[in-house]
């Protein structure tokens, strides 16, 4: 049986030195040392022997055992080691050849009208001011003489966290903290996004974007808000734009005005995109009401403003003749790779 035992060490070392493969390995294991292996069968025959020889053969089985189990396993990190210095072979990289082309993204068309607008009002002396847009009730109405109870709240469908805090239904409480912590002369824009809970469809959604303008400083009349205003309209739609002021009425200014433009498509003729009538409403305003001014600590006697408010969807829908808000949204690739 020693003959035996030693006849199987020596035919495994043999395979295993022939072995290239690690399927070959796992086969020489289940050969020699599985189940139904050669030395799995010689252990199988210890009961015929001697108990004196038992000890003996079962010691040098255990040896053959332990010594083939550690030569497969060596074979097999051998064979590993030479599988990852041919893929690390194949796979090199030349780092001085050109890289391939990375597609870049590209702005917006949300980002490309405001970055318009910005240097628009950039260029008239404003700066940007901003705000949270988690904000205390106080600052999106109260101080905006909207207090509880006013119809106006009804028609803002707001989206409330709780009693006293509430997710800005305008960017205008920005308005208030500049006021708050500056004094005049001021001159400031604030853009983002605002919340309302508006049915989805293709010109509402409850996620949308404003740039609410404020000026205040001594003397500041309706006037100022016309030339302010239409200054803007060219430098967006061309020189022939022209804009007109109709009455509104708005809880935080007084007096108050939408603001139309003349169709920049037709150009005032009559068109589709101005349903015929050859204006196209852009924006609100007015003069800042002067309690609006003496909840921010500034004098209504002393100093004046005008504030107006811009719907960004409607820009660049207007912009890119879009006619479906949800495209702006929905980041659809097809539709985004076209700005």
């Amino acid at each position: 049986m020693k003959e035996q035992l030693e006849a199987i060490r020596k035919s495994a070392v043999a395979e295993l030195q022939n072995a290239s493969v690690l399927q070959d390995l796992d086969s020489i294991r289940v050969k020699f040392l599985g189940k139904k292996g050669e030395l799995t069968a010689i252990l199988k025959q210890m009961g015929k022997l001697s108990a004196e020889e038992r000890p003996v053969i079962g010691q040098l089985a255990n040896e053959i055992r332990a010594d083939l189990e550690g030569k497969i396993s060596a074979k097999v990190d051998s064979i590993k080691e030479k599988l990852l210095e041919e893929k690390l072979k194949n796979e090199k990289i030349d780092v001085t050849l050109p890289s391939g082309r990375v597609p870049l993204g590209h702005k917006h068309p949300l980002s490309i009208v405001l970055d318009e607008v910005k240097d628009i009002f950039f260029g008239m002396g404003f700066s940007v001011a901003s705000g949270p847009e988690i904000e205390w009730d106080y600052y999106n109405f109260e101080a905006l003489n909207i207090p509880k109870n006013h119809p106006a709240r009804d028609t803002q469908d707001t989206f409330y966290i709780t009693e006293n805090m509430l997710l800005r239904t305008q960017t205008s409480p920005c308005q208030i903290r500049v006021m708050e912590k500056q004094a005049p002369p001021i001159r400031v824009i604030a853009p983002g996004r605002v919340y309302r809970s508006d049915a989805v469809d293709a010109t509402h959604s409850p996620i949308f974007h404003q740039i609410e303008g404020l000026v205040v400083d001594k003397g500041i009349t309706m006037a100022d808000l016309k030339g302010c205003l239409e200054d803007f309209a060219k430098s967006l739609y061309g020189e022939d734009t022209k804009i007109r002021l109709r009455p509104h009425h708005f809880p935080f200014t007084e007096p108050s005005c939408e603001i139309d433009v003349s169709c920049f498509n037709c150009g005032g003729k009559g068109c589709p995109m101005c349903k015929g009538e050859g204006w196209i409403e852009i924006l609100g305003g007015g003069m800042v009401h002067p309690k609006v001014l003496k909840n921010c600590g500034v004098d209504p006697e002393v100093y004046s403003g005008f504030a107006f408010g811009i719907g960004l969807e409607r820009l660049v829908m207007f912009r890119f003749n879009i006619d479906d808000m949800r495209l702006l949204y929905e980041n659809d690739v097809r539709f985004l790779n076209q700005f």
